[in-house]
């Protein structure tokens, strides 16, 4: 017999004295292989009155003879062991209503199986069977039978028998055709038959008439019979990832349908009589050949998530269409209201080294008969020009030419104006064979989702310099043409600018339509002779030129921003830059450049005040704008503000390359790599900006890495730009928690780059690598696949020891259970779709929360409470850990919040979880004083208080009565070591006061909360 861990003794003692029904001998995903059970415990069978059997996620190879002690059995829970065969011994649990075998390795089913005749949820999902005995089809009470994840490559004709099944789940099995027999189950209510390999769908799939919901995702389908049509119940469909070329007319009869999913087909055109489907609220048309949406689907009302991304979309423009379905119905609206004109315009970037001749080709473009000067001015920033020309049908064309200067420092905001559907030019300098082509190339592939790129080889003095354009063409899709040119004498030009107005007036959005008011609102702006305007001033311009909604005027200052003709930061409304319409983007860049060119603040090593900025921006021109040009700096993550200091900035690009001389204990570190295909330049300034709060002394920080510091425990960030690598090592108290703050800031880094190759590298603890600096690494995605195909250890290859790969994540980093989610989940990441709603019962606060439930509602939006959901006896802490993981949490902050240990467990709970900025949507009240760093120690206090108080209390009775308070204790303990940097985060975000939120009705939350159901 295994040795069997002390908490499941005494679970098995208590159901023995309290005669309980009930028995949890279930462990978690990542528990150590040791404390896992081998054979069910002995003392388990002597229980004769049990109802209910977990045994989930232990090492059971077979089930004992003894099993069949446990007669009153109803439910039995075996989900991931190590079950090969199904002894006929559990066929003797007559009573069984419910028996759980997924997850296993079963590659048969005995035929005694039939004397579970009260069956009626049988889950085999994720095993190995190859085909279904008729032992099973004989199981005539059954309702629910999930067979998922098996090779099963046909199913039998005796699958009649099941008549009272309602749900039936076939998916990521080997069908290739579907048996009328299926169709005889007429009282099926959910069907799944996704990633499977069918071809064609029966027709007599008319009989299932009940179906509710049908997936055939992940299949070959190319077409769908008119079969389905009678399927009038059907609420969810999907058809993901098949082969449809167009929208099935079958599919417009189906009027009852709420969610359609089309994902990953080949559409490339919707029909009008899509409009039939009024009640549909879902609709998911990603990764498909849509280029044009009809209006007609702006009529449908009910419509609240529309998912395009994938799409070469030109109308609506791809920039509305990504703010969702509300903006795709006011651009629609807009047009028709005012009319609407064409698009004949486009982008045309130029980049290159320093020197190379990048501002000799926008201006040989703009007037062949320019003299280039021997040495002519480097670009300082970015400068813009406007040049047109005529197209065969004597359509006037405009193209807004961007220079980028090339020094290294202006890399780093090339991310904020390498625009998608614009074409790029890279200019080489060949006298001079400095061009990186490999890192050029790389960032319009990374920054620009692969817009076409022009090569031109300027042969200064006629130097010619051959490159391999085959290689980099075949390693670069968007790579069009390469040309040699001699700017100076204007060799090779005239080929080249018809090369450019080829390129540049075929990409896709060109000729695509626009409001009439929008196009007379942006000529205005291009007007102006100012660089900015205010907020305001704005407003009055949309108005004067047709518009009629404030909504409608900031939707469109959003679409100038996001195609870079203007900068209009929207996210934040009391900062000074939303009040503020930057009309010209280059000078803005070229203003913060100033600051970072300043030779007093490169003296400094990057550190400079507001005095310094009062000298550098002089000018008039930058009269009353410091305080928005500072913040633009910041925005663009070139700077931060020193921490308890009013008037001290640092800027990471300007600090020293010489790393500082420090100790640093080498024993037990945690350490973790990132390694990259390609890297991008300034990732690690980005971090130092993102975590400049905890840099060491605030004085451990140098170009190229950071020393930070939180609760005594240190994590050094060092990149290695030669060798693509980003390597941090984690010393002190709380590896684990500081490793999951660094990892947690770098990825969201990582996720700003849409095509970003790279590894996570998770250190083996095997004995001979634990307290090593080089210790062998595994991919972090590999062992997750190693997780989700149930294989439990991996080998080192520097020991060739087997070391648990659950171990191997939990050590490093404070991750989520990443196995293929259980049979629970009918419908994937429903989680995801849930809004939570986080709060202290009583008082304002639950006023607060009734008004906010009911404005959510009325949009469609029902918030997950506790005190409606929970329900009762339900757990109470289970349901907290929900809240924690959910993708949209509306916490309501108040005193008595900040100082309720089930409130501060939910807010921990979902930091825990990954992307916390993102998913928190926060209400701050009066009462809760976090503003003045004072107050906020108040509550750090109080904390610890408890924990004294408690403390104090627990030494005063027997260690045999304190089961509850130390679970207690370590919970108060955790709120104390995270309060601070929670409250901190939470008053660092702009959370608008209460009045505004009721008097809006709630808006900016539900916007903000719709955002992000939307991603």
């Amino acid at each position: 017999m295994n040795n069997i861990p002390e908490y499941f003794l005494d679970r098995i003692q208590q159901a023995k004295e309290k005669r309980l029904t009930l028995l949890d001998l279930s462990n978690k995903w990542d528990t150590k292989e040791e404390y896992k059970l081998t054979e069910i415990p002995e003392e388990v069978f002597e229980l004769e009155w049990l109802e209910v059997l977990y045994l989930n996620y232990n090492n059971l190879s077979c089930i004992s003879e003894y099993i069949y002690c446990l007669i009153n059995l109803k439910e039995l829970y075996l989900y991931c062991n190590n079950l090969t065969i199904l002894s006929n011994h559990i066929t003797d649990l007559v009573n069984l209503t419910k028996l759980d075998l997924s997850h296993n390795q079963l590659t048969s089913l005995p035929d005694s199986l039939t004397h579970l005749v009260n069956l009626t949820k049988l889950d085999l999902s994720f095993n190995q069977l190859t085909s279904l005995p008729d032992s099973l089809t004989r199981l005539v009470n059954l309702t629910y039978l999930d067979l998922r994840g098996n090779q099963l490559t046909s199913l039998p004709d005796s699958l009649t028998r099941l008549v009272n099944l309602t749900y039936l789940d076939l998916r990521g099995n080997q069908l290739t055709s579907l048996p009328d027999s299926l169709t005889r189950l007429v009282n099926l209510i959910y069907l799944y038959l996704g990633r499977n390999q069918l071809s064609s769908l029966l027709n007599s799939l008319t009989r299932l008439v009940n179906l509710t919901e049908l997936d055939l995702s992940f299949n070959q389908l190319t077409s769908l019979p008119d079969s389905l049509t009678p399927l009038v119940n059907l609420t969810e469909l999907d058809l993901s990832d098949n082969q449809l070329s167009s929208f099935p007319d079958s599919l417009t009869s189906l009027v009852n349908l709420t969610e359609l999913y089309l994902t990953g087909n080949q559409l490339s055109s919707l029909p009008d009589s899509l409009t039939r489907l009024a009640k549909l609220s879902r609709l998911n048309l990603s990764r498909n050949q849509l280029s044009n949406l009809p209006d007609s689907l702006t009529r449908l009302v009910n419509l609240t998530y529309l998912y395009l991304k994938g799409n070469p979309l030109e109308t609506p423009p791809l920039e509305i269409a990504q703010q969702g379905i509300e903006a795709i119905r006011e651009y629609f609206r807009q047009k028709q209201q005012e009319g609407e004109d064409t698009l004949y315009e486009a982008k045309l970037i130029i980049l290159g080294e320093a020197g190379a001749g990048k501002t000799s080709l926008a201006k040989k473009i703009e007037n062949p008969n320019y003299k280039v000067p021997a040495d002519e001015d480097s670009t300082q920033g970015i400068d813009v020009k406007e040049w047109h020309f005529t197209l065969d049908n004597n359509q006037d064309f405009r193209v807004n030419i961007w220079d980028f200067g090339g020094q290294e420092i202006y890399h780093e905001t090339h991310q904020f104006f390498l625009t998608k559907r614009s074409l790029y030019v890279l200019v080489a300098d060949n006298r001079r064979e400095d061009t990186d082509f490999y890192y050029w190339l790389n960032v319009v592939e990374l920054l620009s989702d692969n817009s076409p790129l022009l090569i031109i080889q300027n042969e200064k003095q006629d130097r010619q310099r051959d490159i391999n354009e085959r290689q980099l063409r075949g390693q670069f899709t968007n790579l069009k043409e390469a040309f040699a040119s001699n700017l100076a004498t204007n060799r090779g030009l005239d080929p080249f600018i018809k090369t450019i107005k080829h390129y540049i007036s075929t990409l896709p959005h060109v000729g695509s339509t626009l409001p009439k008011t929008w196009t007379r609102v942006r000529e205005a702006l291009e007007k102006d002779p100012r660089n900015y305007i205010s907020l305001e001033e704005y407003l009055t311009l949309c108005k004067n030129n047709g518009f009629k909604q404030q909504k409608d005027s900031l939707q469109l200052s959003q679409y100038l921003h996001d195609i870079g003709v203007i900068l209009h930061f929207q996210d934040d409304r009391i900062s000074p830059l939303y009040k503020t319409v930057i009309l010209k983007p280059e000078w803005g860049t070229a203003a913060v450049y100033k600051v970072l060119d300043n030779q007093t603040v490169r003296n400094k090593l990057g550190r400079f005040t507001q005095e310094n900025l009062t000298d550098i921006w002089q000018g008039e021109e930058y009269t009353n704008m410091q305080g928005e040009l500072l913040q633009l700096m910041m925005r663009f993550k070139l700077c931060y503000q020193l921490p308890n200091s009013d008037n001290i900035y640092i800027a990471p690009q300007l600090l020293t390359a010489n790393q500082p001389e420090y100790n640093w204990d080498e024993t037990n570190n945690l350490i973790l790599r990132y390694t990259y295909e390609f890297m991008p330049k300034g990732m690690i300034r980005r971090f130092i900006v993102e975590m400049h709060r905890f840099i060491e002394q605030q004085k451990y920080v140098w170009k190229e890495g950071v020393i930070l510091n939180q609760d005594d425990t240190k994590a050094e960030v060092i990149e290695n730009y030669g060798k693509r690598e980003i390597k941090i090592r984690v010393v002190g108290k709380d590896k684990r928690d500081l490793m999951t703050i660094v990892t947690h800031e770098l990825d969201k880094i990582h996720n700003s780059y849409h095509r970003l190759k790279y590894k996570k590298l998770i250190p083996c603890n095997c004995k001979s690598c634990k307290d090593s600096q080089y210790p062998w690494f595994y991919d972090y995605e590999k062992l997750k696949k190693f997780i989700q195909d149930r294989e439990p250890n991996i080998q080192c290859q520097e020991s060739y020891q087997m070391v648990e790969v659950t171990g191997l994540i939990d050590d490093v980093i404070n991750d989520f259970n990443p196995l293929i989610k259980t049979k629970e989940d009918i419908k994937l990441d429903s989680l995801e779709k849930e809004v939570f709603i986080s709060y202290n019962w009583g008082g304002e606060s639950e006023e607060i929360v009734n008004q906010l439930d009911q404005a959510f509602q009325n949009k469609g939006i029902t918030l997950k409470r506790d005190k409606r959901d929970l329900g009762y006896k339900g757990l109470i802490k289970e349901f907290m850990q929900r809240i924690g993981r959910g993708k949209c949490v509306v916490v309501v902050i108040s005193d008595k919040y900040l100082t309720s240990h089930n409130c501060m467990f939910e807010l921990i709970e979902v930091a825990k979880h990954k992307n916390f900025y993102k998913r928190i949507f926060p209400i701050v009240l009066d009462d809760a004083k976090i503003y003045k760093s004072v107050d906020r120690i108040k509550y750090i206090q109080y904390w610890k208080q408890e924990i004294e108080e408690l403390d104090q209390a627990m030494k005063t009775v027997s260690s045999d009565n304190l089961q509850g308070f130390r679970e207690d204790i370590d919970l108060y303990t955790e709120i104390r070591k995270y309060i601070a940097q929670l409250v901190y985060d939470i008053k660092d975000m702009n959370t608008l006061n209460l009045s505004i939120h009721q008097k809006s009705g709630f808006e900016e939350i539900f916007q903000a909360v719709e955002s992000k159901l939307n991603e």
